[in-house]
């Protein structure tokens, strides 16, 4: 009750005796289905009266989308996958929530007039409507970090002309953002994101190369859907993230680094130039970083209780094994290597994930056909810069083709 009191009496403060309420934030939820969006679901019912939701896309699932659509009284749904649509307008019907399904709907639900766009599409999917968001000027929440890591530059540039306020909401990323603060990128000495090792993290190279779907899939520490829980389980998703991190922060690969730390409370940190280290600090739950940016630059409780240093009593940390975990290692070098190796990388990995999944390659088989599928594109004189989202799309289906190809 006290604390109750404190918080209308800090509200009193700042909204004037008689003075409107403010305004609705009006959001779209771009992967409404998938983890990002139940957990958007949650803040937003967390902070009633702070927002509204102007739209929801999804993938392929039109009954979960309708329902997701309905929960949070969205005036628009699209689902990706056009044979879904009778499921999704089924859902749907007395609702009152208009529906359409293709590619070009998604784009449609990115591009509803809305204050904040949550681009939280699984895998090169999610690149198209995000940019369409970008570059129409909207604030994006960006939680796909493929986006970046396909078309960063291409991304970025737009942004910049857009005059796009970017806010990153994947852990690592929210966290070094706010680390940042006003402070001058140029002081920046190094720049570290955290991996939690996943499931494999203290087992042999030659068993992690045996691991089955079931153990794979079994993350200590976070709830994600299976193809970042894959990626996470191989180290793969933080070489993604360093890709991500060297376009929004502008950062060469060279002061860019990865640690993996085990209780996923630090998920960044920022080593300046006087030698300062200032650390990005959380309890392993999404619905933080979340929140920062739907409320941004205001703070909203997330529901999520901050760490209790006391009681976990130490904080250990150790350097990522690139001889165990390789597909960090190939994102390392893809960094390095720049042009449309990040492109490749992000296809053959989202092929080669898809096949471990469906049971038809071992865990060890992911990195190898990566590399493979990268190095034939690499011979072939098909890693050009993409200087636009086609020809980063291009580049993708290419890379994609070869990972089928190796396959098959």
């Amino acid at each position: 009750m006290v604390s109750a009191i404190k918080q209308a009496d800090r509200a009193s403060a700042r909204v004037p005796s008689g003075a409107a309420p403010a305004p609705l934030r009006r959001l779209t939820i771009l992967g409404a289905t998938g983890s990002i969006g139940g957990s958007c679901a949650q803040v937003i019912a967390a902070a009633p009266g702070k927002f509204s939701v102007v739209s929801v896309a999804g993938g392929r699932d039109g009954a979960a989308l309708a329902r997701r659509a309905i929960e949070l009284k969205a005036e628009f749904a699209a689902v990706a996958d056009p044979a879904s649509y009778a499921d999704l307008k089924s859902g749907l019907a007395g609702s009152g929530v208009e529906a359409a399904a293709g590619p070009e709907a998604v784009c449609e639900a990115a591009l509803r007039e809305a204050d904040l766009v949550v681009s939280a599409i699984v895998g090169a999917a999610g690149l198209e409507p995000t940019f369409a968001a970008v570059a129409a000027g909207r604030t994006v929440a960006l939680a796909n970090k493929e986006t970046l890591v396909c078309a960063g530059s291409v991304v970025m540039a737009t942004a910049a002309r857009a005059g796009t306020v970017l806010l990153p909401m994947d852990s690592e990323h929210n966290a070094l953002f706010q680390a940042i603060g006003s402070r001058d990128p140029d002081t920046i000495a190094m720049m570290t994101i955290t991996a939690s090792g996943g499931p494999f993290r203290d087992w042999s190279a030659d068993r992690i190369a045996a691991a089955t779907r079931e153990q794979a899939l079994a993350h200590p520490n976070w709830v994600m859907g299976p193809k970042v829980t894959i990626d996470s389980a191989g180290l793969m998703n933080k070489g993604l993230e360093l890709i991500e991190a060297h376009f929004l922060f502008g950062l060469p690969p060279d002061r860019l680094d990865v640690v993996v730390h085990p209780q996923s409370i630090v998920h960044g940190m920022i080593a300046f130039a006087d030698g300062s280290l200032i650390a990005g600090m959380a309890s392993p739950d999404m619905r933080t970083p979340i929140a920062h940016c739907l409320a941004y630059p205001e703070r909203i409780a997330s529901g999520v209780s901050p760490p209790d240093l006391a009681a976990l009593g130490r904080l250990t940390f150790e350097r990522a094994d690139l001889g165990r975990f390789p597909a960090l290692g190939l994102a390392i070098d893809a960094l390095r290597a720049g042009r449309g190796a990040p492109t490749a990388l992000n296809a053959a990995n989202e092929i080669a994930v898809a096949a471990f999944l469906d049971r038809r390659i071992g865990f060890g088989d992911i990195a190898r056909l990566v590399e493979r599928a990268v190095s034939m594109m690499e011979a072939a004189g098909e890693l050009m810069t993409p200087g636009s989202v086609a020809q980063a799309l291009a580049i993708h289906h290419i890379a994609g083709e070869r990972t089928r190809s190796l396959l098959a």
